[in-house]
């Protein structure tokens, strides 16, 4: 079997190089299904572990892109009684104090500041994990094809040599079961009964996700935790934002009402808001 140029470990590597999220995330997603198809071809019906990745990957794009995240978490909130109270609150001191967005626009700003915080974190985490995998795992898989998809007869020194490369110990510093999961893989690329072959395939896939999963538990935790934001830093943005485009007077009123005390109030609607 031909090994296809694009796929070979040298182009995972630039993909895993690429310094855009949402582009490297597309490049990954479209590579996974090749390297998918390519290895289905050599090894027959059934699907490998990049056939997973797939999937697993394009929906990772949705969080990398702010998609799923901000649609449930707007939809979640929009129906909570307290919520809705908070923010009614903060567009109120906010007009009170001056700001030029409609009452609506300061709700939807309001709301927006706390759901963009917790979508960024989210999809940072999910990103350095859908990089991580690529670049560790598929890698590993351009090298497994180009190495052994050309073998006729079972080789084991040639799938030794392959493994000599990975790492001895358990995950997640160690790669002790991408050995075993492609040594299962190699085995079923010469099993005759289809039944037996289908085994070895999903030991394999099994093997590897379980890899994979070991590796990716810092940046899963961190996304689910994505709601622990920095409150400081939310308020500032959304104090920021509220009160753009409001001009000389009303910014000297604005220092002048803070220095009385205020826009304490407005801060802490914001604070209790975070805190729901």
């Amino acid at each position: 079997m031909s090994f296809p140029d694009d796929l070979k470990v040298e182009k995972i590597d630039a993909i895993a190089l690429l310094p855009d999220p949402v582009l490297r995330n597309l490049q990954i997603t479209q590579c996974y299904c090749e390297l998918s198809a390519a290895f289905s071809e050599r090894m027959g019906s059934g699907a490998n572990w990049c056939t997973f990745a797939t999937w697993a990957s394009k929906q990772a794009g949705q969080t990398i892109r702010h998609q799923d995240l901000q649609r449930t978490l707007k939809e979640l909130l929009k129906n909570e009684p307290d919520i809705e109270a908070a923010l009614t609150v903060i567009a109120t001191l906010a007009k009170e104090s001056g700001a030029q967005q409609t009452f609506d626009q300061l709700r939807e700003s309001a709301l927006g500041a706390v759901v963009a915080t917790a979508a960024n974190r989210a999809g940072d985490a999910v990103s350095r994990g859908n990089k991580k995998v690529f670049e560790e795992i598929a890698r590993e898989f351009s090298r497994f094809m180009a190495t052994c998809f050309s073998d006729t007869i079972y080789d084991q020194s040639h799938i030794d040599d392959f493994c000599k490369q990975l790492h001895t110990g358990l995950p997640p510093g160690g790669q002790e079961y991408l050995r075993k999961g492609f040594n299962s893989y190699y085995q079923a690329l010469f099993e005759n009964d289809p039944g037996k072959k289908t085994q070895l395939n999903l030991l394999a896939n099994l093997y590897i996700g379980f890899h994979e999963q070991n590796r990716l538990q810092p940046e899963i935790a961190e996304a689910l935790n994505a709601s622990a934001i920095d409150i400081e830093q939310v308020k500032s943005n959304l104090l920021n934002k509220i009160f753009s485009g409001t001009n000389f007077w009303t910014k000297l009123r604005l220092f002048f009402q803070r220095l009385f005390g205020k826009i304490s109030l407005l801060d802490k609607a914001i604070e209790a808001l975070i805190r729901i």
